[in-house]
């Protein structure tokens, strides 16, 4: 295959799992990683460092979007990024010199299906408005967002339990060169009850610094390579921003069907090339 035409199926591969990863906050990576290995034969290191370089370019192009709605949660963003980066350094720096890769592809595999069941689980736009707990009231974490009826108010819950949750959730973006959306949205929107559209906009907003995190570690070790990450790069950020401005504006009930076969089948794959491919 000559660099002209990996280029282009990169970067066309790149948009579609930008836009996918900006409409479900599940980030790009879970799509262009198993395109980079199973499609293209990249190798799964490179494949995680060009993953590490997608997702924080999928977070620079819809956050930016997202924080200028009004809808992202700067403070819940942040104060859970010190989880998430924490758990990212220590798997990045240790725990991929130690697992073989055909590990590696199977646990991808397995998050692959946890990302997929929650693209499709119902989604449960909580709005609670009791009284504040005490976490969620020390560091300000309570907010509001926009929508068509007016300014809507929430409160946070279960704000210690959201943090470790997000803790696991960089040790799998250090270990697999993803945003680990699907854990982060399942932390705010299910633990810690944050309206889903906060939740996911915030997903956003934080898998860009979780992957900055990773990233220095990966490059370190020599795994980014421009050859394949540009144009990666290139193809997530148009797609991540194309896709922040269909999630204001419209439903994305068929789009998640859809990215949850696509996902699904990709998860099989991943996991079949990991139990079948030869030992590293």
């Amino acid at each position: 295959m000559s660099v002209l035409t990996f280029s282009i199926i990169s970067f066309l591969g790149s948009f579609l799992a930008g836009l996918l990863g900006a409409l479900t906050g599940l980030g790009g990576a879970v799509i262009i990683i198993p395109l980079l290995t199973l499609g293209l034969g990249v190798d799964f290191h490179y494949a995680i460092g060009a993953g590490l370089v997608s997702v924080i370019a999928t977070s620079s192009g819809a956050a930016a979007a997202y924080v200028k709605e009004g809808i992202t949660n700067m403070r819940i963003g942040m104060f859970l990024e010190i989880a998430t980066t924490l758990g990212a350094v220590v798997a990045g720096a240790f725990l991929t010199n130690y697992l073989d890769p055909n590990i590696l592809r199977i646990i991808f595999g397995l998050i692959l299906l946890f990302s997929a069941f929650m693209s499709l689980k119902k989604k449960i736009n909580h709005e609670d408005h009791g009284t504040p707990q005490k976490w969620s009231k020390t560091f300000k974490l309570n907010g509001s967002y926009p929508t068509h009826e007016g300014i809507s108010f929430y409160t946070v819950r279960n704000v210690i339990g959201g943090w470790f949750m997000m803790l696991i959730a960089g040790i799998m973006s250090g270990l697999l060169g993803i945003g680990s959306g699907a854990l982060k949205v399942l932390a705010m929107d299910n633990i810690m009850r944050v309206p889903f559209k906060v939740s996911t906009t915030t997903s956003n907003f934080m898998i860009g610094v979780t992957a900055a995190a990773s990233a220095v570690i990966y490059f370190q070790k020599g795994y980014i390579n421009p050859g394949i990450a540009a144009p990666v790069m290139l193809g997530v950020l148009i797609g991540a921003m194309f896709g922040a401005k269909i999630l204001v504006k419209a439903q994305t009930k068929w789009l998640r069907y859809g990215f949850a076969i696509v996902v699904t089948y990709l998860a099989i794959q991943m996991i079949y090339n990991g139990m079948m491919h030869p030992k590293a």
